[in-house]
């Protein structure tokens, strides 16, 4: 799949290129990831991309013109303009999910106090949000997409269990992992992930993760179909009580 960024801070991008799963990703031609300055498509001399807002009001809003310009530079009929944005609706596994399956996808950064809504209207498919707060523009949450999509491209992970049992991957919260040393401080491994026995630690690790998602996150659980195994492990759970504030 192709990625553009629409950005005032190419550079910012650019760095994620050599980090990790992303790095890996455009190593083996499985993404493309490029950087675009709004700032090439600058109104004057000044590079100027911002302006001061109609009504008034505090800050400056990025301009129609730069941003339109440079989303028309990259856009094909297979593309999806995405604007980060607060106002968006917030980033799940679901939404990268999605993501992944798209051809061309263009992330558009707004700064300042944002960019002018005729472009929101007119230009961008759809807005989404890392978070309910404020950050001082849209890179951060560009680099999120990039790196939560490159992980899921066919052929980037080792395999696909690599992220199919990962946190809100099928709606639940991951299990607990350990690794060595098998004791440390009197700290020990559960015994029975030392077991060899295959379904027991497939049965042990599905209970730790709805007793987890029942702890952190009982909010997942409202949108979570669960199977047959799971609904009576979770039975099983809330009737045993809670111990210290946890299940």
């Amino acid at each position: 799949m192709k990625i553009s960024v629409l950005t005032l801070f190419p550079d910012f991008i650019e760095n994620i290129k050599d980090f990790s799963i992303v790095g890996r990703a455009i190593s083996e031609n499985r993404l493309a990831l490029e950087c675009i300055d709004i700032r090439d498509f600058a109104i004057n001399k000044y590079l100027q991309v911002d302006d001061y807002p109609y009504g008034g009001g505090p800050g400056m809003l990025m301009q129609i013109k730069p941003i339109v310009e440079a989303i028309e530079s990259v856009k094909t009929e297979n593309s999806k303009v995405y604007y980060m944005s607060p106002q968006g609706k917030v980033l799940n596994q679901k939404k990268l999910n999605e993501l992944k399956n798209e051809e061309h996808i263009i992330l558009l950064n707004g700064h300042y106090e944002g960019i002018d809504n005729r472009v929101i209207e007119n230009y961008v498919d759809e807005e989404i949000s890392i978070g309910d707060y404020v950050l001082t523009g849209g890179e951060l949450a560009s680099m999120v997409i990039i790196d939560g999509v490159s992980r899921l491209l066919d052929g980037v992970l080792a395999s696909e269990d690599s992220f199919t049992d990962e946190s809100h991957y099928n709606g639940l919260l991951e299990h607990p992992q350990y690794t060595r040393p098998r004791e440390y401080r009197g700290l020990a491994v559960p015994d029975i992930l030392l077991s060899g026995d295959h379904e027991k630690i497939r049965k042990y690790r599905l209970k730790e993760s709805l007793r987890n998602t029942l702890n952190k996150r009982p909010d997942l659980l409202k949108n979570k179909k669960l199977n047959e195994e799971e609904k009576k492990i979770l039975k099983d759970l809330l009737e045993g009580g809670k111990d210290n504030g946890l299940y």
